[in-house]
């Protein structure tokens, strides 16, 4: 007989909630298994014959409910329902209304693969999010179901274990030691954590009472310090923000040797992938440095905004991720300011701007019907379009009204669940402005306009359309778009506000006299693309410099877009790019650098390939000269990160003689020791294309360094450069390397988009790839994040027949797990080789006209 567990959109009913679990759990580390024992304090709204509880791959033993007048009763039926995961206990008889325990005991094995209790090399680790605590507990494993959590854990002697809670008494237990953790506050379950190995820690340091440590492998306890400090520096600032206190008692983060994503926020217990969290402040380039700082606060901010407060079901996930993304920035660019963290933010921007202008795009706030659906939702539009849409809020409210609904928002649903409109509410009541139809109109429906702009005298005529990437597409959504336009008139630099409601609006700009230029996304904080008439855009173009770096990077950005959709001629970008040869701000730089390369990939062969590169050097190969390779003492970050991207578009995109003269003998005396002779910002593109033209030595010392090198970060640099290598009998060593334990499972998908990205080697790989796709995608062990990045990864293709193998790989045996990243990468990838075979005359052309 049907049940209504056996649909996988199966959603626990409301009516038995958990209040608290008391759990003891051992672990073999050995055997690689485990036993576990409960009591789940519970209540029953009504009287039930029967208890549903989440569990997968678990035994269960003995089971008892224990009912608030004292009568034990032992199940019937225990009946495993694989589709929806979960447990259904049926009882002889109805079990009371009220109060209740449940004693649960079982057994089960650690997760091959990264989710659930998973070995990480010789570290135990959790990752429970989505919804993989049930492969460790029997539990409610879905948000809306929090509870306090009492964990006793049994392990062998000289292992570091840590769990949410502080540790309260470490007892011996026969040949096991017997720890037992604080209580919790009540969580999620996706939020309880459990971490065992030999690992070290940093001293304590307390925070405002909040003692505050970093864990690392013994090899890589130097590694420790910069998350400790990032940590010590940022929590003060997030209690300040939310003018709430940290709630969870104590704060461990710790590396952990194989992990899927970059950090999970687990309450008291943040772990994280080790290149998101370890580093030597020495050797680390600048770019590291920054990943690791945002990282921690973004972990940080969590344990307010989803830890606190926590969304009621996955279809608010992007409430979670959206809004520790854009918090992060805010408080690292508080902490950190000459970083300009926030052009690293408009970068992930820009990528979700990309991914958001296809029609298989998705709205940021999307139908999630089960916990598979959920893990596909950690994307671009989730993240970097929700942080930006935030962002474009809080420039529209102010940030003091912002600030003020967030508080509210905290201290109304505080130790519970809210979903999206509770904030917009909070937000409105703060600002007394129309949050909840800005809001909704931008985080209810994909995609984003272009917004046009006409300039005549001072009358600005402002029209907005959806923006799609594929050329010809039109469509009719609107948008309530909160523009802020900044230009100069006699009188200044000024701006004005507008909200452009209507398909078209025409502004009068304050002021007098004639407008020197005009920009229509101020500090480039709104999420839209523009497209500027004639006139308004040489007037931009010849005042370039008195754009700020944000508003140079829209520029350049929305004009490829323009491009890519078929309505701005390639020739036209080309001619605003070569424009940027004096650029000395290191962030347009790399903007300007990452189309440039796109070119030259993509868009020119042969001869035509080796005269872009020529143009490219004859553009920015002057500043690199006037630079030099050698940091001058006391230079400021930025000079160094300026030359990192001449460098990138001398030696990496125009391939230049000259520069790889010059890096190859750095690079080798870097492999022999010498830590000084390369600037740290310069070690990933020099290392890169060195490799590139590299001989078998070199490989041999790149494979046999990286496996016990301790820095994630150099290993990580060591293990990329193994596939750049064009020699075609080393680009096949890098592929045959690929099936073995020498590329961890976390780094699988990284390791294919390079192999992907490896001109001689590209082919003989996408061939081998759709021969051993199984193989190929088992190397994953089915993690959803490492399973998109792989589909992904063939979005490197170039060719139409390429395309055609890409869907006929697809159709033939699709990846579940990553529907909404087929359907993306085969509409972008159609769209790049349509793009190709459009453009390729078009490039030929201009560089025939070139001097």
């Amino acid at each position: 007989m049907a049940h209504v567990t056996d649909d996988k959109n199966f959603r626990l009913p409301l009516t038995i909630r958990p209040r608290r679990y008391a759990a003891t759990v051992t672990l073999d580390m050995e055997a690689k298994s485990f036993t576990g024992q409960q009591t789940i304090e519970l209540e029953l709204e009504k009287p039930s014959n029967e208890i549903i509880l989440h569990a997968l791959a678990l035994q269960f033993g003995e089971v008892t409910f224990r009912g608030g007048n004292g009568k034990s009763l032992k199940p019937l039926e225990i009946q495993p329902v694989q589709i929806s995961e979960t447990v259904v206990l049926r009882f002889g008889e109805q079990l009371p209304a009220g109060a209740a325990s449940l004693d649960v005991a079982w057994t089960g094995r650690f997760t091959e693969g990264l989710r659930g209790l998973y070995a990480a090399g010789k570290v135990a680790s959790t990752q429970f999010e989505a919804a993989d605590a049930r492969r460790l507990f029997p539990c409610f494993d879905e948000p809306a179901f929090k509870a306090r959590w009492a964990l006793t854990v049994r392990v062998p002697p000289g292992l570091t274990t840590l769990a949410n809670g502080a540790l309260l008494k470490d007892e011996e237990d026969g040949q096991l030691r017997k720890l037992t953790f604080a209580e919790t506050e009540v969580l999620s379950s996706y939020l309880v954590a459990l971490v065992c190995g030999p690992l070290v820690g940093t001293p304590e340091e307390k925070v405002q009472g909040i003692p505050v440590r970093t864990w690392a492998l013994p090899e890589k306890a130097h590694l420790t310090r910069f998350g400790q400090d990032a940590a010590v520096a940022t929590l003060p600032r997030l209690q300040e923000y939310f003018g709430l206190p940290y709630a969870f008692g104590k704060v461990d983060q710790v590396g952990i040797p194989d992990f899927e994503a970059g950090a999970m926020e687990n309450a008291g217990l943040i772990t994280y992938r080790e290149i998101a969290l370890l580093l030597d402040p020495t050797t680390a380039p600048l770019s590291v440095q920054k990943r690791v700082a945002e990282v921690v606060t973004h972990e940080l901010a969590h344990q307010w905004f989803g830890n606190w407060v926590t969304m009621v079901w996955w279809d608010d996930l992007w409430l979670n991720e959206a809004f520790a993304t854009w918090m992060a920035y805010k408080i690292v660019d508080s902490w950190k300011p000459d970083w300009r963290v926030w052009l690293d933010f408009d970068a992930g921007k820009a990528a979700a701007l990309h991914l958001d202008a296809l029609r298989s795009t998705h709205p940021v706030r999307g139908e999630v019907r089960n916990a598979n659906e959920a893990g596909e939702s950690f994307d671009l539009i989730t993240y970097e379009k929700g942080g930006a849409v935030l962002r474009m809020i809080e420039g529209f409210l102010g940030e003091g009204p912002f600030r003020e609904g967030m508080r509210q928002y905290m201290r109304t649903h505080a130790r519970s669940n809210a979903v999206a409109d509770d904030l917009w509410r909070a937000l409105a009541n703060a600002s007394s402005q129309p949050v909840l139809e800005l809001a909704n109109a931008w985080i209810g429906q994909g995609g984003y306009p272009l917004v046009s702009v006409s300039l005549e005298g001072r009358t600005v005529t402002l029209s907005q359309q959806r923006f799609y990437s594929e050329p010809g597409v039109k469509s009719g959504e609107r948008w309530p778009v909160p523009m802020v336009l900044r230009f100069a008139d006699g009188g200044g630099v000024r701006e004005q506000r507008v909200l452009l409601r209507d398909a078209q609006t025409k502004v009068t700009l304050e002021g007098s006299g004639e407008v020197k230029w005009l920009c229509a996304n101020a500090g480039s904080t709104g999420f839209y693309r523009v497209q500027y008439d004639a006139p308004a855009l040489e007037k931009m173009s010849t005042n370039i410099t008195a754009l700020a770096p944000a508003e140079r990077i829209s520029l350049l950005a929305d004009q490829w877009a323009l491009v890519r959709s078929g309505q701005a001629p390639v020739a036209a970008f080309l001619d605003l790019a070569g424009r940027f040869g004096n650029e000395e701000d290191d962030a347009v730089l790399d903007e300007l650098v990452s189309r440039l390369a796109y070119v030259e990939s993509r868009l020119v062969e042969g001869a035509e390939q080796k005269r872009f590169q020529q143009w490219v050097e004859k553009l920015l190969g002057a500043g690199l000269k006037k630079l030099g390779w050698n940091a001058a003492p006391g230079e400021s970050d930025h000079v160094k990160l300026r030359r990192a991207a001449l460098v990138r578009a001398v030696g990496g995109v125009a391939r230049s003689a000259e520069a790889l003269g010059e890096a190859r003998p750095r690079v080798v005396r870097m492999l022999d020791g010498d830590k000084g002779v390369l600037e740290p910002n310069l070690l990933d593109v020099a290392v890169a294309m060195v490799a590139r033209s590299g001989d078998r030595a070199l490989y041999e010392k790149l494979l046999e360094k990286m496996p016990g090198e301790p820095d994630p970060a150099t290993q990580r640099r060591y293990l990329m450069a193994l596939t750049s290598f064009e020699d075609p009998a080393l680009a096949d060593a890098a592929q045959k390397l690929f099936f073995t334990d020498k590329v961890k499972m976390q780094d699988v998908a990284s390791f294919v988009t390079g192999l992907m990205g490896n001109r001689t080697g590209r082919d003989a790989w996408w061939a081998e790839m759709r021969k051993r796709w199984p193989d190929v995608l088992a190397r994953t062990g089915r993690a959803p994040m490492l399973l998109r990045r792989v589909v992904e990864s063939m979005g490197a293709l170039r060719e139409r027949k390429q395309l055609d193998e890409v869907r006929q790989l697809l159709t033939a045996s699709p990846v579940e797990e990553s529907k909404q990243a087929m359907e993306q990468t085969l509409e972008k990838l159609a769209q790049d080789v349509a793009l190709r075979e459009r453009a390729m005359p078009e490039v030929s052309a201009w560089l025939k006209r070139q001097p």
